[in-house]
């Protein structure tokens, strides 16, 4: 979509305009949830957190001044609302310690999504999001800085940097190692 296509639907939205709206939901649901998943970790918070800061957005697209940066405004707040998730989700698991986990094995499929998800976990958020954006979602790296309000060499240097430490995960299983970036 590009910027004034963006400002075009940002507008039509404010005024109600349903099919302006939908276009709106089309183009950054997806991005939405890749940043929750990245701050969250857990694919169902993700999509709650996701679908919930969208419809938030959507009835307060007149606080959005810029329409042109609606997807760095959008994204801001999908990244506020997971941040009070993981709040919320220690503050419950203080309350009712940890659970029991399960001795079974998960099937191969789901065992493969699990690594993957692992090899997520040795990252840090802000190198979370960059991959998740750029190898899920294909935004570019400019897309990338202006949607996380950081440079295009950072947006680069996460990637590299991310993707060194998966396919180091992902070779030794361990996930151990935790990458500061």
């Amino acid at each position: 979509m590009t910027e004034q296509e963006l400002t075009t639907h940002v507008l039509a939205a404010r005024r109600g305009d349903r099919a302006a709206q939908t276009a709106l939901v089309q183009a950054f649901l997806r991005p939405a949830y890749a940043v929750a998943l990245g701050v969250l970790r857990n694919v169902a918070d993700a999509e709650d957190t996701a679908q919930e800061s969208l419809l938030t957005a959507l009835g307060a697209l007149d606080q959005c001044r810029e329409p042109a940066r609606f997807p760095a405004w959008l994204l801001k707040s999908v990244r506020h609302r997971a941040l009070n998730v993981v709040q919320q989700r220690g503050n419950r698991a203080r309350l009712l310690g940890s659970l029991p986990q399960a001795a079974e094995s998960p099937p191969a499929p789901l065992a493969a999504r699990q690594r993957l998800l692992g090899a997520l976990e040795v990252l840090n958020a802000a190198q979370r999001e960059v991959v998740l954006l750029h190898d899920l979602e294909d935004w570019t790296h400019a897309e990338i800085a202006a949607a996380l309000e950081i440079s295009e060499t950072m947006s680069r240097q996460h990637l590299f940097v991310a993707r060194r430490a998966m396919r180091k995960h992902l070779d030794d299983g361990t996930g151990k190692e935790v990458v500061d970036g």
